[in-house]
């Protein structure tokens, strides 16, 4: 088995062998798709997993914009289309200044297997700039924002490719991105999601990632007759994911000790109760400021710069930050110092070796693929509300989150359950996501 996911390797690597975060998102889901694939027949010879791997169509164009002095800029805008055999592409879009080819690769091929999951009819793709919105002010992320979407209006459409929000895009973003779409395409379309509520938006959609991730961890503990309360917790990052994933562990009666940005991490013992996450929600989406301001207003906590908080000890850890910032050192810190339950908010937040570490011992490791769906899934009920043309009450948008994170942590146990009755989430999630888009692939033929 091992020659034959090596050999799947070697030829994804002649072609894509500069694209490391690519590279090692399709070896964490050859390492247990292929094995499933070999026992099915019905996709040998089919090439399948090799056609899921090239995306359907890369766009990739100038983007020139003028700043509050004057000068013009220029950044490179993207969007990966990567599979829409199960619907429209779904999936965010990113500006931050480490935006490149690999790393939208990876997102959009995550994204195939996220959205599949959910079970709502999304295909997978991701986009964004390497356009850093940080310093910058709200004119000149207008004018970033309309210049970009001047070239991506062309390629998206409400039953073609529905960007969403992500790193450094927010509802903010969204707001000036929409209002250049409308006014290019003359039509109020459901073509973008995390909109304002006054404006298509869906309640509970900025919380959704973070909720639906605790909520995926929530699910874990049960099937060990446990439960979030009491639990200490480490969440990474302080932006969107982070501060509801925070705010809901801390409902369902946990602790929440840490959080983090670029700059290094906050630890307070107390916990980071509502009136704190607060402060934090201030500090960080109004003001803008960095995570180290938390220790002036609460000198009782500690700051420790240049760091992530994955060597504190807990028993849940929240990664909820960005791509491979939980690494193999790491995750054996967090094993070590009683950490048994991982539930990721971020995309591919655990590098390989931290996933083989939590898989080696056999804890309740949750992939972002599987625990971070909430987003996206909220995103789908959004373009349903848009098409229905009508609001569902935050009570309603809630519970069918619920619903959906419940039907994921069904699916990956049916897939990655072993006879022991160890569940394995990486596996079962990768499977469960290939099932569904493989099927509607081979139905609709070599295209």
């Amino acid at each position: 088995m091992k020659s034959k996911i090596d050999a799947f390797m070697k030829e994804i690597e002649a072609r894509n062998g500069l694209e490391p975060e690519f590279m090692q998102a399709v070896q964490e889901v050859a390492e247990t798709v292929i094995p499933y694939i070999i026992s099915q027949e019905i996709y040998h010879g089919k090439n399948i997993l090799m056609r899921m791997v090239e995306p359907e169509r890369v766009v990739t164009f100038r983007v020139a914009w003028v700043d509050d002095q004057g000068e013009i800029c220029v950044n490179r805008g993207y969007r990966i289309q990567m599979n829409s055999a199960i619907g429209p592409y779904k999936g965010g879009l990113r500006f931050h200044p480490t935006v490149n080819m690999s790393i939208l690769k990876f997102l959009a091929f995550e994204q195939v297997f996220k959205n599949s999951l959910t079970t709502l009819p999304m295909g997978g793709g991701k986009g964004g700039s390497d356009f850093d919105p940080k310093g910058k002010s709200d004119n000149e992320i207008m004018r970033f924002c309309q210049s970009f979407m001047t070239e991506l209006y062309r390629h998206i459409g409400p039953n073609t490719d529905v960007p969403a929000g992500d790193i450094g895009v927010g509802g903010r973003e969204i707001g000036f991105l929409y209002g250049m779409y409308k006014r290019l395409k003359n039509e109020f379309t459901g073509v973008l999601t995390g909109k304002g509520i006054s404006w298509g938006g869906s309640l509970i959609r900025p919380e959704a990632t973070g909720y639906g991730t605790v909520y995926f961890a929530e699910s874990m503990l049960k099937t060990k007759g446990d439960s979030m309360k009491g639990k200490t917790v480490l969440v990474s990052g302080s932006g969107n994911v982070a501060q509801y994933a925070t705010e809901k562990a801390t409902q369902l009666g946990a602790k929440v000790v840490t959080l983090s940005d670029s700059s290094g991490y906050i630890y307070d013992a107390d916990g980071i109760d509502a009136e704190k996450l607060a402060y934090v929600m201030e500090l960080k989406n109004v003001k803008r400021g960095r995570i180290s301001e938390y220790v002036k207003q609460y000198p009782s906590a500690n700051f420790t710069k240049g760091k992530t908080p994955w060597h504190e000890k807990c028993d849940v850890a929240l990664p909820c930050a960005t791509q491979n910032e939980l690494l193999g050192e790491d995750a054996k810190a967090l094993l070590a110092n009683g950490c048994f339950v991982v539930s990721e908010g971020a995309n591919m937040p655990s590098d390989l070796d931290a996933v083989h570490a939590f898989l080696d011992a056999k804890i309740l490791y949750a992939p972002g693929k599987a625990s971070n769906a909430g987003g996206v899934a909220t995103s789908g009920l959004e373009m349903s509300q848009n098409s229905l043309r009508m609001n569902w009450t935050r009570e309603e948008v809630d519970t069918k989150l619920r619903e959906i994170m419940n039907n994921i942590h069904d699916a990956c146990i049916k897939y990655g359950q072993d006879e022991n009755g160890y569940v394995d989430y990486v596996k079962g999630a990768n499977i469960a996501g290939f099932v569904k888009v493989a099927d509607a692939m081979l139905a609709q033929g070599v295209v």
